[in-house]
């Protein structure tokens, strides 16, 4: 049997799967590879990218073709991630906040006008979306603690508030944004709205300067008597928190594929760079201590892939209810604590082989290795990914 049909076949993809993967990766490799070193330099973003994307395919996977989409499942989107990150994990963050936070979060739960206003330009990366929920004082804590408010007046809300941390804040055409519509109820009186850049009192107040990552666009958004039209409700008023767990789940497991294109493409780098690199007259990779790292980079990317695979496809079966509590609820958190713990392994031991080469801010390992801190905070933190754990596992 082939190698790569034996990689196939403990992979546990398709062939359809394999091949969905092989062409994401090739158009990643040709098309985001070349921008990766820019855009982590100079925080630069390529404007025409999202349009480039889209003109490929890798827009509205999940989104049915009436609205322009491919109709497909979130393992399709988890493979996409995967390959983008491989060769552009910066520009994959701002795919998958496109893709999944703002567009799959319209197209679970706006009305068919909303919808149609604004998937079919989703799709085609004419607008660019985001999601609206951390803010300065509420980041775990992120409904419980929310500030922002949004206050009925006649045909319209007036939203009042800050978001930070939002990535895709300084480049969003469209924002999904939350904020609580009844203060007294607390996180049940929270509801959400779809926000345009352009809107009167919507701003971006700064863009921020990140350690990894530093290609996608992230900022701080304020909403000074923002005033939106009250046809940008999604939903109905207080129905936010449910909004948002119905959500939660698939985009936290999506941090899994990001997690592991990042950890292949390290795994692959300390490969070639062990055989090359020569120290006492030998490469370096026939020394047993290298060995050693290698061999359990390579055990830690497995790991990954596998639990990543079996967790997206159970993503793909979350119904509007069942997000945020329950089996699926453990195990996105497991998911994504165990990617995030382990590329984390990886990369250390990563940079390691490359010794000082690895210190060097311009070197491609380096800006693997600032990616790490994200993937154990963003989408929730570890600590709280174990708090969700034990919760469930307590709860019986």
């Amino acid at each position: 049997m082939e190698q790569i049909s034996f990689q196939r076949l403990f992979s546990g993809l398709s062939g359809q799967e394999q091949e969905i993967l092989d062409l994401a990766d090739g158009f990643a490799k040709k098309e985001l590879y070349p921008l990766a070193q820019r855009m982590d330099d100079e925080e630069w973003w390529p404007p025409d990218v999202f349009k480039e994307i889209a003109r490929n395919g890798y827009f509205g996977i999940t989104v049915p073709e009436e609205y322009g989409g491919m109709g497909l499942d979130q393992m399709t989107v988890a493979l996409v991630g995967q390959a983008f990150s491989r060769w552009n994990h910066a520009l994959a963050l701002s795919w998958g906040a496109h893709e999944t936070l703002c567009m799959h979060n319209i197209l679970r739960n706006a009305n068919e006008a909303q919808k149609r206003k604004y998937l079919p330009a989703l799709c085609k990366g004419t607008l660019v979306g985001a999601l609206g929920l951390t803010e300065p004082g509420a980041g775990s804590d992120a409904l419980g603690s929310m500030r922002t408010t949004a206050r009925r007046d006649g045909d319209s809300y007036i939203l009042n508030g800050n978001k930070m941390f939002i990535t895709n804040g300084p480049i969003a055409d469209v924002v999904l944004v939350y904020a609580k519509t009844d203060p007294a109820m607390g996180a049940h009186g929270i509801s959400a709205f779809i926000v345009e850049k352009g809107m009167p009192g919507f701003s971006v107040a700064q863009k921020l300067k990140k350690m990894g990552f530093r290609g996608s666009p992230t900022g701080e958004l304020v909403f000074d008597n923002c005033r939106v039209p009250a046809e940008q409700l999604v939903g109905e008023e207080g129905r936010g928190v449910k909004i948002v767990m119905s959500g939660l789940d698939i985009e936290r497991a999506l941090m899994g594929p990001l997690c592991l294109g990042v950890s292949e493409r390290a795994l692959a780098l300390s490969l070639d760079y062990a055989c090359t690199r020569k120290q006492f007259g030998r490469p370096i990779a026939d020394f047993q201590l290298i060995q050693d790292k290698l061999a359990r980079m390579y055990t830690w990317v497995e790991s990954i892939r596998v639990f990543t695979y079996q967790t997206m496809r159970a993503a793909s079966q979350i119904g509007h209810e069942d997000g945020g509590r329950g089996e699926i609820h453990k195990i996105t958190a497991a998911a994504v604590m165990h990617a995030a713990d382990a590329m984390h392994m990886v990369l250390d031991e990563a940079v390691q082989i490359h010794g000082g080469t690895g210190l060097m801010w311009e070197s491609e390992i380096n800006r693997l290795y600032r990616s790490i801190k994200l993937a154990e905070i963003g989408a929730g933190t570890t600590e709280v990914r174990k708090m969700i754990i034990s919760g469930e596992l307590l709860r019986g």
